[in-house]
């Protein structure tokens, strides 16, 4: 369904929510670029109507590139606040996850003091999702299909604060060094790791902290585990499921998890898409990830 001409709020996410450009056109979502930084030279993550080679992307971290990733402009969320403002819409602002990165309380901040000095009629919402790539994504469809059901500004937001810990984030990855170079994972641990093939499985905790939960022999092994996660805690009736996968240059796994969902569960509400370099300069290559809701909080 496309997006209501009556809709009075707009909603704003970071492009570390990694939705597709059609889905952010369907349920007419504005995005905050975040930014990577290679060779000195800095990319925003997105830019709308361009896309970014992440294929191109992940050749350049498996020949040795460093990336680093730098949080959303101040100077960008105030002209998405502005243009909302200015065109007489509310905003609710769904946030990456504030315990991966210092975005959203660098950009709530900034938005709730140009709304209280410079807008204080129009009404602004910010909701730290505790989410990340498609997990903040599918947080985000998620609240746009209640704003397209008619929802208030405050019941979206509202909902989003209740049923954030709901959303299930799960992850493996291919190459320990990345977690390693990142700080969540010891030089000797990944050495080691590495050379046992051993494959971590890890999820996003209730406070957004991605925190190690078993660890495996082998890469299908660990793709098995992500599925496991998935026969064993996602909402009822698991057939209505809304299931999104996220990967760093790896599309055959991420469309062999999907059709095991697919196959077992009958799930038909499938969204596969990159992962985005800000989140893939953490985990690199071969990261996949599963995300979905659950009856139970994290």
């Amino acid at each position: 369904m496309s997006a209501s001409e009556n809709i009075v709020y707009d909603i704003i996410t970071d492009s570390s929510a990694n939705l597709p450009d059609g889905m952010i056109t369907e349920y007419d979502l504005k995005i905050l670029p975040l930014e990577f930084i290679v060779d000195g030279v800095a990319y925003r993550s997105y830019t709308e109507g361009l896309a970014t080679d992440n294929k191109q992307f992940y050749e350049m971290m498996r020949q040795g590139k460093v990336v680093k990733t730098s949080q959303a402009s101040p100077h960008d969320a105030e002209a998405l606040l502005r243009a909302s403002f200015d065109a007489g819409r509310d905003v609710l602002y769904l946030g990456f996850d504030s315990a991966l990165s210092a975005t959203y309380e660098a950009i709530s901040a900034h938005m709730t003091n140009l709304q209280q000095e410079h807008y204080p009629a129009r009404a602004l919402r910010c909701v730290d999702t505790l989410a990340a790539a498609l997990g903040q994504g599918l947080f985000a469809v998620q609240a746009a299909k209640r704003r397209q059901a008619g929802a208030s500004l405050d019941e979206v937001a509202d909902w989003a604060l209740a049923e954030r810990l709901r959303f299930a984030h799960w992850f493996t990855v291919d190459d320990l060094h990345y977690l390693q170079r990142g700080g969540r994972l010891s030089k000797g641990a990944a050495f080691a790791g590495t050379l046992l093939n051993i494959k971590p499985v890890l999820h996003v905790d209730e406070v957004g902290r991605l925190v190690p939960v078993s660890k495996v022999r082998s890469r299908k092994k660990s793709i098995l585990a992500l599925y496991e996660s998935f026969k064993e805690t996602a909402a009822q009736p698991v057939c209505e499921q809304s299931v999104y996968l996220s990967h760093g240059d790896c599309i055959e796994d991420a469309e062999y998890l999907a059709e095991l969902i697919r196959e077992n569960h009958g799930v038909t509400d499938l969204v596969i898409n990159d992962l985005d370099p800000v989140i893939g300069a953490h985990s690199g290559p071969g990261t996949l990830a599963l995300f979905f809701t659950t009856d139970a909080v994290r």
